[in-house]
């Protein structure tokens, strides 16, 4: 009894420890270990509340290897206070606190609020240049190169696009470019290179979102196919790790390389997906870095809906 009593101060000890100092994995494992409940008991307690999480997140949850992002998921998240018998908010904070440590750890690393903030920042500027999300286009190929300094910084991209249009009329594209966190989007420049020219250019500093007309030379009817490229000049940030493409619609085929200056050569390199913002990347896979050309790419055949990039670790 006395060995059963010792277990459950050192169990509590942690507990408060975790609490104060987090990170949230610590202290939801450290919550559930001083309950001694199951993740099989705990799954049953959140679905009396009218949440519904699977035990293969809750495991993955209290290892680290995931955290709760999606409105649903942090409701489970404020149940499991309430279940644990832990104070208000304590683990709603620790989440909060590891998000706003999220930036310096890995700078072009953009968490689930910056995607929301950059989609509400997007649609007030899309609305600003009467342009429908679509914009009466569809993609059938996409190239995009990317290139990154040798201070680590995104220099810049450059896009060759083909595109069909599905309605009468349509005369431009609007091209988004939403730069690393701590960009300076007003001193970008966008580049119209072929078979367009560039229109009007809205931009917000605090997200680091661009927009840009790009004006084509005749009116597209439907079925109607154009070819036509364009880039950005960046290098208005820090060191960069990731280059992230959303698509909110499925389309042809996409292509991304990105080439690394000579003076600053990633340790490793790979690709991911993810379903939305608010997913958990999945479909990672090592890429190979061409010593010779310094890049790496990837390829895909048919585009889904959700979020594509190639990510990178500089040591």
């Amino acid at each position: 009894m006395r060995h059963g009593t010792q277990h459950a101060d050192v169990a509590t000890a942690e507990l408060e420890t975790a609490l104060r100092g987090g990170p949230f994995h610590v202290a939801l494992r450290a919550a559930i270990a001083a309950r001694g409940l199951p993740l099989q008991r705990v799954q049953h307690h959140l679905s009396r509340y009218g949440v519904k999480v699977g035990v293969t997140s809750l495991s993955y949850w209290q290892q680290g290897a995931r955290r709760p992002q999606r409105p649903e998921s942090l409701r489970a998240v404020r149940a499991l206070e309430e279940i644990l018998q832990l104070p208000d908010e304590s683990l709603i904070r620790l989440l909060a606190k590891a998000d706003e440590h999220s930036g310096p750890e890995r700078p072009a690393g953009r968490s689930y609020r910056s995607f929301v903030e950059a989609s509400g920042v997007l649609e007030r500027l899309l609305a600003e240049l009467e342009s429908p999300l679509d914009g009466g286009l569809h993609t059938l190929g996409h190239h995009e190169r990317v290139r990154i300094g040798a201070h680590r910084e995104l220099l810049g991209r450059e896009s060759h696009h083909i595109v069909r249009a599905h309605r009468d009329g349509v005369d431009r594209y609007v091209a988004i470019h939403h730069g690393d966190p701590g960009c300076a989007p007003e001193r970008m420049a966008i580049r119209a290179l072929e078979n367009c020219r560039t229109g009007r250019v809205r931009w917000h500093h605090d997200t680091g979102v661009l927009v840009a007309e790009l004006l084509f030379d005749t009116r597209l009817r439907a079925g109607d196919t154009f070819l036509f490229r364009y880039g950005f000049d960046d290098g208005t940030a820090g060191a960069s790790s990731e280059y992230v493409r959303g698509f909110s619609f499925a389309g042809g085929q996409y292509a991304l390389q990105v080439r690394f200056a000579e003076e600053a050569l990633p340790a490793r390199c790979h690709r991911f997906t993810q379903h939305s913002a608010a997913a958990p990347r999945s479909g990672r896979q090592e890429l190979m870095l061409s010593g010779r050309h310094r890049s790496v790419h990837l390829v895909e055949a048919r585009v889904r809906s959700g979020i594509l990039g190639i990510g990178w670790d500089w040591e």
